[in-house]
């Protein structure tokens, strides 16, 4: 079995972290240890958008319940689940869109990393899945919660309790895929959405995560009493002023952004 591997690679303003951990994507702690380093790499030069897709024919078959049995005490599970869920925890905090490439089955860590990045494209024949039940688990790395935002309470409950696997086109359904791409040229097709978003204002985009993060925690008062502050911030940025600029002087959609 070959050691689980995190490449960063950039592509245009894009980081593309394609994670590895042949031969079925399973999360385990040295996996973990690998996106921290290509996280770390990620922050310390921050791109406009970031990309967080998998290597192989599954985007992931599960965990390494193995190191879940190995666990002896109550005490060490709960600092393995805390120590899971750092990872989409640390993705939903970038400033910088982030997008999730679902090319095939992608099941418990895997979606719940998906649903921490802001959009998640998923091929026709993608599949998900939080499938904890099989073990006599509930899910520990915010796919839960993170899943009622999207789809709602009940629909968080039929996916964790039934354990069923559902397919892409019903998961755009309910709000949980934002779109469903088709399987061939899958990969450029995903690269042409995120350069989309590359291209705009990115601190702009940064400012909008923090409001709707504000939303999150207090619905909308709480992101009312930030809204203003967060968004006049936006006026010592290059791209609002360039962007007014082209807007009187050439009209709509005619300005180009820097990300500064």
């Amino acid at each position: 079995m070959s050691a689980p591997r995190v490449d960063v690679t950039r592509v245009d303003d894009v980081a593309v972290v394609t994670f590895s951990a042949p031969p079925v994507n399973l999360y385990s702690l040295e996996l973990h240890d690998a996106f921290d380093t290509a996280l770390d790499a990620v922050e310390a030069d921050l791109p406009r958008a970031v990309l967080v897709r998998a290597e192989g024919k599954l985007v992931s078959g599960g965990v390494d319940v193995a190191q879940f049995h190995a666990r002896k005490t109550q005490e060490d599970t709960k600092d393995l689940y805390d120590r899971m869920l750092e990872l989409p925890d640390r993705i939903a905090a970038l400033d910088v869109p982030t997008f999730f490439a679902a090319h095939a089955l992608t099941l418990t860590w895997a979606l719940e990393v998906a649903l921490a990045c802001d959009v998640v494209l998923a091929s026709e024949k993608a599949k998900f899945g939080l499938v904890e039940r099989v073990i006599g688990l509930t899910p520990t790395m915010g796919g839960t919660q993170r899943l009622a935002q999207r789809a709602g309470v009940g629909r968080a409950k039929e996916v964790v309790l039934t354990g069923e696997l559902f397919d892409a086109a019903t998961f755009e359904r309910w709000n949980v895929v934002n779109r469903v791409l088709p399987v061939d040229g899958f990969d450029d097709a995903v690269l042409d959405v995120v350069r989309q978003v590359a291209v705009g204002p990115t601190q702009a985009f940064g400012a909008a995560k923090r409001i709707l993060r504000a939303y999150e925690t207090g619905g909308v008062p709480g992101a009312n009493e930030v809204t203003t502050q967060i968004a006049s911030a936006l006026f010592a940025t290059e791209d609002l002023q360039h962007g007014m600029e082209s807007f009187l002087q050439d009209g709509p959609g005619r300005a180009s952004f820097t990300g500064r």
